[in-house]
């Protein structure tokens, strides 16, 4: 007989402040699973996590980053005293250490990347130690889910210590090590190779990148689980009526994700120019909204300046990064989306929230993005880094009024009945209980 639901210590990433994809899933992920009643622990790491939603993460940080950095930098700080340690790892002081870190390149993080992906043999071997401590005398996890492979160089240790279970979801792994200098990308991909044998799957949101991350780090394709993505859908009000009765004068492209090149800010804006030059669509409005890095700042105002020596200067708005509030109501302004990405995505939580909201989107083909038109129907694929394709795929999607309604309420109905966080935990749930040990209830 079954006697008691399942006990899951979730591993997420914070990034020093900034919104973050990954930990905003991680964090829809496990508050959902809780809704589900099971005993779901999200437990930041580096740096507290943030996010538009509840934080439902716990009040502590472990390999937390000011210790991370410090044992990588400087010889035998692992013996100072476990006070000063612990001091050094309070939530409070991680977020006011790395305000304005964002701008910290991934390209100065090789070394400190294969020290923790080597775990026990690295300069972190301390923080491995106290995480795996911890999670032994007090969670007691009968799974271990990590967010992304990057934190998961504990994993060998884990398994001789708690002997559970150890779950990885890849979300865009491959991006950050691909900015990685030689020789640290090569080391990396070679430390968490050896990582796979101890890792008992791997999570993705769509087929495209289970194959991808299968051939890229060498994983046999049947550690593969494919989880539809989802969102918290229940503050997104009811669907529009639609489309082409709404009141505003002029029609609005809307781009809500990171200002950074990898997410094709400057193709859509090449595409908004062109538009601006067409007859039909010389009055269509860019609204744009997201968080702004230090790092990117020069790239933005880059592109800004081009829409204004183009005249447009009326014609844009920057937004900011929005709250959750602001978002919804940003979304439910626009007649069509776009994040012409040009990095391959991975899940595309940007693509769902525009749906909920009854939006369609263009889109490139290429990453998950061909999975989650054909799944919602909500849109439509152009070729990608065109922006001349692009600018012709979104003066069709604004000028067919009743085509647009169509994909605007076949991809909302989607989003809000299968792809939905109810839906995603679930769906998580029958997967990760393949791997529960008898006696636990996952239903």
């Amino acid at each position: 007989m079954l006697e008691r639901t399942p006990k899951i210590a979730y591993l997420t990433a914070g990034a020093a402040g900034m919104y973050c994809g990954s930990c905003m899933h991680d964090n829809t992920l496990a508050s959902a699973l809780t809704r589900l009643g099971v005993d779901v622990q999200l437990i930041p790491t580096y740096t507290p996590i943030r996010t538009d939603e509840e934080d439902v993460s716990i009040d502590q940080v472990f390999f937390g980053g000011i210790n991370v950095f410090l044992e990588q930098l400087v010889p035998g700080y692992r013996f100072l005293p476990g006070s000063i340690r612990s001091l050094l790892d309070r939530p409070s002081l991680i977020r006011w250490a790395t305000k304005g870190v964002s701008s910290t390149s991934p390209k100065s993080l090789g070394a400190l990347t294969v020290s923790m992906l080597r775990g026990d043999q690295g300069y972190q071997a301390t923080e491995v130690t106290k995480i795996c401590d911890w999670l032994a005398k007090t969670v007691h996890p009968d799974l271990i889910n990590f967010s992304n492979v990057m934190i998961a160089g504990c994993v060998p240790h884990l398994k001789r210590q708690l002997n559970v279970p150890l779950v990885v979801t890849l979300q865009g792994d491959d991006i950050f090590l691909e900015s990685l200098p030689e020789p640290y990308k090569s080391r990396a991909l070679a430390e968490i190779r050896k990582l796979v044998e101890h890792i008992d799957a791997f999570l993705t949101h769509s087929q495209y990148y289970a194959r991808f991350m299968s051939e890229y780090l060498g994983i046999p394709a049947e550690k593969f689980r494919v989880v539809p993505l989802g969102i918290d859908t229940r503050d997104f009000p009811p669907l529009p009526g639609p489309v082409g009765t709404r009141r505003e004068p002029t029609q609005t492209i809307g781009y809500l994700a990171r200002l950074a090149p990898e997410k094709g800010l400057h193709i859509l804006v090449d595409a908004f120019i062109e538009l601006s030059r067409r007859e039909a669509t010389r009055d269509v409005r860019l609204q744009i909204a997201g968080w702004l890095g230090e790092n990117n700042r020069a790239y933005a105002e880059a592109e800004f300046a081009k829409l204004r020596e183009a005249g447009l200067q009326d014609h844009f708005h920057y937004a900011g990064s929005v709250s959750r509030e602001e978002k919804v109501a940003f979304l439910r302004r626009l007649d069509v989306f776009s994040v012409p990405t040009t990095y391959h995505e991975p899940k595309g939580l940007f693509v769902l929230e525009a749906l909920a909201a009854g939006v369609p989107v263009v889109l490139p083909e290429h990453g998950a993005f061909p999975e989650l038109i054909e799944a919602t129907g909500g849109g439509r694929l152009v070729a990608p880094n065109d922006a001349i394709a692009l600018a012709d795929e979104l003066e069709r999607t604004l000028l067919d009024h009743s085509s647009r309604h169509r994909l605007a309420q076949a991809g909302g109905q989607a989003v809000h009945a299968r792809f939905n966080a109810e839906s995603m935990a679930r769906a998580t749930l029958r997967i990760l209980s393949e791997f529960f040990p008898m006696g636990i209830d996952a239903d």
